[in-house]
């Protein structure tokens, strides 16, 4: 960030010194005003989209890799672990049972064993503890 910060300055410490530079009397009666900021807007709109697009860019993850180790040593299904996904997507008990194809109180029935597998009380907790043993992304 501090990178960043002193490039901006940089540059803006550039732009006062041409500034400067293009005061001489020809050149200000060769050009007029609005070329001056013209120019000066253009420089600093691709400085802008640089340094938006240096802070933006994320570094590319390795991808997801699911602990199947956690898995089998909690004793969480398959179905379970599809039902643990669609939690963490942050859908609702029918939502969940209408894309699994089962009715809501099935849905109701994996969470509470999944809640007991991951020792844990809510959704969130669920999720996060997921999260946390890499069982979910």
């Amino acid at each position: 960030m501090a990178r960043t910060i002193a490039l901006y300055a940089l540059a803006l410490a550039l732009a006062a010194f041409a500034l400067q530079w293009l005061e001489h009397r020809a050149l200000v009666r060769a050009f007029p005003l609005q070329g001056y900021i013209a120019l000066i807007g253009v420089a600093f709109a691709g400085l802008g989209l640089y340094v938006g697009w240096r802070l933006a860019a994320r570094p590319s993850g390795q991808g997801f890799a699911r602990n199947d180790a956690a898995l089998r040593s909690l004793g969480i299904t398959e179905r379970e672990r599809a039902v643990l996904d669609l939690l963490a997507a942050g859908q609702s008990n029918k939502e969940i049972a209408r894309a699994l194809g089962v009715s809501p109180n099935t849905v109701k029935t994996h969470i509470a064993r999944l809640y007991e597998k991951l020792d844990v009380q809510r959704r969130t907790q669920a999720v996060s503890r997921a999260r946390d043993l890499a069982l979910i992304p």
